[in-house]
């Protein structure tokens, strides 16, 4: 199945029109996307507060106008990408992206950054990561391979932080010892490569990945570019790979879920056996799988997605290489319906994952937790009751609509942090 069929792009409506789904689909989005900067978005521009809101633009030509492009699988410095946060948010800007996700592997220390870009910009921000993993079927050990698994998180980031970051730890730990071996058979193949060199290149606190490892390779002159390090040496089993401490897909896949993300396999092309893959990993709770790249949809996995009811979305997988065969930006030419669908997944897993944080607080309303729930927004000396609710209340409305936050139970949530902090309610105009 690798590569798979593109689906050609179905020819629009004379005119250009949309028919009802797709308009009902796109004032969907658009209601999501410019929350939290006053419902009535129909209005003239707004301030923007944080990366969390995006500002609606002056239009005086009705609610349809503005093109909603979300990116959802994009890289920084902060893992093996080229580019800073602030410098990935700025090209998004350029390129018209309104929904960002950085997906940095295995760590989600670029969000801070990325939202004070984002907030100066008018780009909204979904925390994601992108977590390497290994499948590996007890029945089969031949079809182990590695495989990524993207998760979207809400405003308040993960339920449970410490734990995931534990696990995102551990396998950036695994990624050093990884790193060394790869340097050890590279020497032992005369090409020597120096760990200071590898290290410089990855950047400081960043886990060095097979790309720092190339980049070192072509600056000690022992390949041509970047791509011959990976087909001579670097690939999967090749002379110079050596494996990390990956945890199971499954298991990835089960952290994702129980800290409050949404689940989407990575790049399923890149596999040797995606339908066993994505069988398994839809069996242990995998939501999602990418079918849509720059060049189109690709059918063989959309296909694949439908036969195991995932949702089907996709990113350009932006490194910022600065080369002609990267994609852009966003460039993932996503119909708004499946947007939409995304966004029908999400919400109520991101809702309840927010329900569930603002319990933590309640029971424990320590600066500690409101760092917590408030940790991927703009950075504050707070103190008092009114700003406590300030925070919170803006983590809250930038993400739910006022339906989501007239949920029964988010209500008794906001009737309890009332009466056990003696804050303001949460606004629910």
């Amino acid at each position: 199945m690798p590569g798979g069929k593109r689906g050609g792009r179905k020819k629009g409506k004379r005119g250009g029109g949309m028919n009802g789904e797709q308009a009902g689909a796109l004032r969907a989005v658009q209601e999501w996307v410019f929350l939290g900067n006053g419902r009535d978005w129909l209005g003239g521009s707004l301030e923007i507060d944080d990366g969390f809101n995006v500002a609606r633009k002056k239009s005086g030509g009705g609610g349809l106008g503005e093109k909603m492009v979300f990116e959802l699988h994009c890289h920084s410095t902060c893992s093996d990408g080229f580019l800073s946060p602030t410098k990935v948010v700025e090209r998004a800007y350029e390129n018209g992206v309104k929904v960002l996700a950085l997906t940095d592997h295995d760590t989600m220390s670029g969000i801070p950054e990325a939202l004070v870009a984002a907030r100066r910009l008018g780009v909204k921000i979904i925390p994601g990561v992108e977590i390497s993993t290994m499948f590996s079927p007890s029945d089969d050990p031949e079809a182990e391979e590695p495989v990524h698994i993207l998760a979207y998180y809400s405003s308040c980031g993960p339920m449970r932080p410490g734990e995931l970051e534990d696990f995102l730890a551990s396998i950036r730990d695994g990624r050093y010892a990884r790193a060394h071996n790869m340097i050890s058979k590279l020497n032992g193949l005369k090409m020597p490569v120096k760990w200071e060199h590898v290290a410089r290149i990855a950047g400081k606190g960043v886990a060095p990945g097979r790309v720092h490892i190339a980049r070192a390779m072509f600056e000690a002159g022992h390949i041509e570019n970047l791509k011959q390090a990976f087909s001579r040496y670097l690939y999967d089993k090749g002379p110079a790979y050596s494996k990390g401490s990956e945890p199971l897909a499954e298991d990835a896949i089960k952290m994702i879920r129980n800290t409050g993300g949404v689940a989407v396999l990575a790049h399923p092309w890149a596999l040797k056996n995606p339908a066993i893959v994505t069988r398994k990993l839809k069996e242990a709770g995998l939501h999602g799988m990418e079918v849509y790249r720059c060049d189109g949809k690709l059918t063989a996995y959309s296909d694949l997605a439908d036969a195991s009811g995932l949702l089907k979305i996709g990113g350009s997988d932006f490194h910022g290489k600065g080369k002609n065969s990267e994609s852009s930006l966003g460039s993932v030419n996503m119909p708004v319906t499946v947007l939409h669908d995304f966004l029908k997944l999400a919400r109520p897993i991101w809702r309840d994952a927010i329900r569930n944080t603002l319990e933590q607080y309640i029971a424990e309303p320590s600066e500690a937790k409101l760092e917590e729930i408030t940790r991927f927004r703009r950075t504050r000396t707070c103190s008092g009751s009114s700003c406590r609710n300030e925070l919170i209340s803006a983590c809250v409305s930038s993400w739910l609509t006022e339906e989501e936050m007239r949920n029964p139970e988010f209500e008794a949530v906001a009737s309890k942090l009332q009466e056990s902090l003696r804050v303001v309610p949460i606004e629910t105009r």
